[in-house]
């Protein structure tokens, strides 16, 4: 078992460049199954929620190959299989991707409910009610879904609910289906963009991504391609944040400030300098940090995948802060970690009263998901003394060589192993 040991204090200060997307690539993966010939995809994450996706993607008869850390190159043509068994979806929660994409390829899917992160309940039958105006038919047996159709054809779906899940998984399946597809109430998510144009650079004939409205014409093949998939938006906030809790002046290299806009509005608001360039963000943490109040919304509202992050950065500025979350049920799970390094936040539901205390001191504590390790990790950096993080492989479901680029900045932060007997002990 491993965990991170950080030292505090520190002001962070150089340039780190940002990896590609993990939430577009963990569909833009499965996505690549629709073409009938092979597909180059660049700017990967090096990630494990990408391990679990190539692995998929072998089980299915997929051929996958690294042409370099940050290339792979997917040849879909002997495609075998159209089941995902639980011992691989139960490491990610993007696995039902493979819904859609193998009900597009071939007409039939069995996926295993997903796992991934636990953040409350997040069930499928927006995706579900997707499929069937595709004229598919659905079972869930066992937690095994079953997705079968003699025949794609296009339909209107409104979705009840802003779902970025189910408008990646429609989008795929109608890109093969006979006729219009139209996605009302759609999710403009910067990934949903980024898997249209990938799917639009392989021949399909998707308009409005980005928009509420999407509308698909299916084709009958996809050709293959060589695409680059955009920057993390979630991990450039994530050292954005990072820079601003450590006091400290860092460049963002290689992200798409439009993304960022949100994050940089409530960073501004706080008392933090941050400037645009054309493809960079310069962060500049100095002065005291100002109270805000946060609701976390659908793109381009403040994303739920900051909410711990910025939360975190509120327990160190003056004044009480109000954070509401309006995606998920359990996204506040992390908060008794932080008030173990002296943070004041009280949650009511999905609402978290932040009192800022000005300062964090370290302590054990343990990531409950991904992105409250991420939170873990800007306490760490921004407290007194020495912080420990356990459970360290849900940091590394969305973060590329995170504990690298930290140091490069001047972060004083090492990865341990720990016997599991130790461990067991310690609880």
């Amino acid at each position: 078992m491993e965990k991170y040991v950080i030292k505090g204090g520190n002001q962070l200060q150089g340039e780190v460049s940002i990896s590609g997307a993990k939430n577009a690539a963990v569909a833009i993966l499965p996505a690549a199954l629709l073409s009938d010939e092979p597909v180059i995809i660049e700017n990967i994450p090096s990630i494990s929620d990408i391990d679990w996706s190539i692995k998929i993607l072998m089980r299915l008869g997929a051929e996958v190959k690294m042409l370099n850390r940050t290339t792979l190159r997917i040849d879909p043509r002997r495609l075998t299989g159209h089941q995902v068994d639980y011992d691989l979806a139960k490491n990610m929660r993007a696995s039902y991707y493979f819904l859609g994409a193998l009900l597009g390829k071939i007409g039939v899917a069995d996926v295993s409910l997903p796992g991934g992160c636990d953040l409350g309940t997040r069930p499928i039958d927006q995706h579900l009610k997707g499929f069937a105006a595709l004229n598919a038919s659905d079972s869930v047996e066992g937690g095994m879904v079953h997705l079968e159709t003699d025949h794609l054809t296009g339909g209107r779906i409104y979705f009840d609910m802003v779902t970025v899940g189910g408008t990646a998984n429609v989008m795929m399946a109608a890109c093969k289906a006979d006729g219009l597809t139209i996605i009302e109430n759609a999710a403009k998510e910067p990934h949903i963009v980024d898997l249209a144009n990938f799917l639009n650079s392989m021949g399909a004939d998707i308009m409005g991504a980005g928009t509420d409205v999407i509308k698909i014409r299916g084709v009958e093949h996809l050709h293959g391609t060589q695409y680059s998939i955009i920057p993390d938006q979630i991990e450039a906030g994530t050292f954005m944040v990072i820079a601003a809790a450590t006091g400290g002046n860092v460049l963002i290299r290689g992200v798409i400030p439009k993304h960022l806009e949100s994050i940089t509005v409530k960073l501004q608001k706080m008392g933090v300098t941050v400037e645009e360039y054309d493809d960079s963000v310069r962060v500049i943490g100095s002065g005291k940090l100002q109270k805000a109040n946060i609701k976390t919304m659908p793109y381009p509202g403040f994303p739920t995948d900051m909410q711990p992050q910025i939360s975190t950065l509120l327990t160190l500025a003056e004044g009480t802060s109000i954070v509401t979350e309006s995606i998920f049920d359990s996204r506040f799970k992390y908060v008794d970690q932080l008030r173990r390094m002296g943070a004041d936040i009280s949650v009511d539901g999905k609402v978290a009263v932040i009192q800022g205390v000005g300062r964090l001191k370290g302590a054990p504590v343990k990531a409950n998901d991904l992105r409250a390790g991420a939170a873990m990790i800007i306490a760490g950096l921004a407290a007194e003394g020495v912080t420990e993080i356990e459970d360290i492989h849900y940091i590394e479901r969305g973060y590329d060589a995170i504990e690298k680029k930290l140091r490069s900045l001047g972060a004083d932060i090492r990865k341990i192993t720990i016997p599991e007997e130790a461990r067991e002990l310690a609880r």
